[in-house]
């Protein structure tokens, strides 16, 4: 009777050790935010790895400037010099405090642009770029569409200030954020945090308006960001950070509060790295089908839960999908056939390093049990001997 006992309590031992391994490795929930809209997306894979409301048209209020200064970049030159009209010197809000008639080179405009969140800034790189705010409009919406892929932006304005037609969602920011992150002379401006401004009227040290990025909400993954705030959008805000093999972009928009939206990015940031992974195919990997063989154009990164085991199938036409334990497909690739004179030596269709890993766990976890139970057969065994039981 005492032998049974006992191996109930091992039997009960084991059930306990498995709930505890299974529940260590859950995905964590996602984070219940305040923000009206948001999103996280990842940036070398494209994929979003979280959304509220992402498709829902909003205000961005000063977001906006993220489009005008890769535009700028890209359609102007950097060292042209700005003659400074009246109009940019007169906008209100936020100023780097232009005056009329002073002359700035564009890359200097840009950086009080994203660094300061100069409104007169967006308005004489306007100005510049196509001679008018409603020809810059036209323009840059053109280039929105066409250019960087977006679906529901139409801007009236370089700088965010309100106006009811001038509109966006949180994916689309997300997409000319991505965008924009290719850019090198972006990306450096996007995540300066002081920067020695001498204009004219004005001789300070820009400091960066993001307050995580400056640092009075630490967080050492983020790597740059733009704040926004009018009455009508209220706090917005996008950030772009890196670790380990992971590149996030998250946009928060319509905080009532400022305190709010850093809040969200950080519990968004939390959960992104906390359960996602990037796992890579190598370009140029080979891959045979029945009697024909396929290669992936490029390299192919794709988001994953950590948790995910992931499995590469293909179909016949060369239509590379990767698929979860639960049969979930994460992403589909179109893969190149192979000529007869490029094959060298395809390898067969095998799973993606993240399996690898998964099934280190899996394989771990079987180990451990293993153990347990030898123990516990081992003390009913002793204890049969020494009290007959």
């Amino acid at each position: 009777m005492r032998g049974i006992i006992i191996l109930m309590i091992a039997f009960l031992g084991i059930n306990s050790f498995i709930t505890l391994e299974t529940s260590a490795e859950e995905k964590t929930s996602p984070p219940d935010l305040v923000s009206e809209a948001a999103i996280v997306l990842e940036s070398n894979s494209g994929q979003v790895l979280y959304e509220k409301n992402a498709n829902h048209v909003m205000y961005p209020a000063s977001l906006t400037k993220i489009a005008t200064a890769i535009y700028a970049i890209e359609k102007g030159k950097l060292n042209d010099i700005v003659t400074i009209s009246a109009d940019a010197r007169n906008v209100d809000g936020t100023r780097v405090y232009l005056e009329e008639g002073e002359k700035v080179p564009l890359e200097k405009l840009i950086q009080g642009l994203l660094i300061n969140s100069g409104n007169d800034a967006g308005v004489a790189i306007a100005e510049h770029l196509s001679g008018s705010i409603e020809q810059f409009s036209f323009d840059i919406n053109n280039y929105l569409r066409k250019v960087v892929g977006v679906r529901d932006t139409h801007f009236v304005n370089p700088h965010g200030l309100f106006d009811a037609e001038h509109t966006t969602t949180a994916e689309d920011l997300a997409k000319i954020t991505q965008y924009a992150m290719k850019n090198e002379t972006f990306r450096n401006i996007f995540g300066t945090k002081e920067f020695e401004w001498h204009g004219e009227a004005w001789d300070t040290t820009l400091i960066t308006h993001h307050k995580i990025l400056k640092g009075e909400f630490p967080y050492d993954s983020v790597t740059g960001g733009k704040t926004g705030y009018v009455n009508e959008s209220g706090f917005t805000l996008a950030t772009t950070a890196e670790k380990e093999n992971l590149s996030l972009i998250v946009i928060t928009l319509n905080s009532t509060y400022e305190v709010q939206t850093y809040n969200d990015t950080l519990k968004l940031l939390d959960y992104s790295f906390e359960n996602y992974t990037n796992s890579y195919i190598e370009k140029g990997t080979t891959f045979t089908v029945g009697d024909e063989e396929y290669k992936n154009p490029k390299t192919l990164i794709t988001t994953t839960s950590i948790n995910d085991n992931i499995v590469r199938k293909i179909n016949k036409d060369g239509t590379l999908n990767l698929v979860n334990q639960d049969g979930m497909l994460i992403a589909s690739y179109q893969l190149e056939k192979i000529s007869i004179g490029e094959i060298n030596h395809p390898v067969e269709l095998a799973n993606s390093s993240s399996n690898e890993v998964n099934m280190m766990k899996i394989d771990t976890k079987v180990i451990s049990l293993i153990i347990v139970l030898l123990a516990s057969i081992a003390i009913v065994f002793h204890l049969n001997r020494r009290y007959g039981v």
